[in-house]
């Protein structure tokens, strides 16, 4: 095999890659809990972009609850950015597992 040729592919997968972390920083995920009360949106990175809470919630009786309930929608959204992540890499190495490829992001 041809080094020349396998350091090009190299560098355009690694091309690659950084447009679809781009890409992925456009797209946005949203996760909820409590039955839509409380909502958190992640961009395809899982940086937590925003935190909706209907306002019923919003009081002491309820600070424990509330919390718990935004923990919930957070990791929520994280989880579904992971997923999205996860198939969109798929994509660009055809399915094939490529060790370590899935802690880059």
């Amino acid at each position: 095999m041809d080094i020349n040729a396998l350091m090009q592919q190299a560098r355009e997968m690694q091309e690659k890659m950084a447009s679809i972390q781009d890409d992925l920083a456009k797209k946005n995920i949203t996760g909820t809990a409590g039955g839509g009360m409380v909502t958190v949106t992640a961009n395809g990175k899982g940086d937590i972009l925003r935190v909706e809470i209907e306002d019923e919630l919003i009081s002491l009786p309820e600070k424990a609850m509330l919390q718990d309930l935004v923990t919930a929608a957070t990791n929520d959204a994280v989880r579904r950015a992971r997923e999205l992540t996860k198939q969109e890499m798929q994509g660009l190495t055809g399915g094939l597992q490529i060790p370590g490829l899935g802690n880059l992001f």
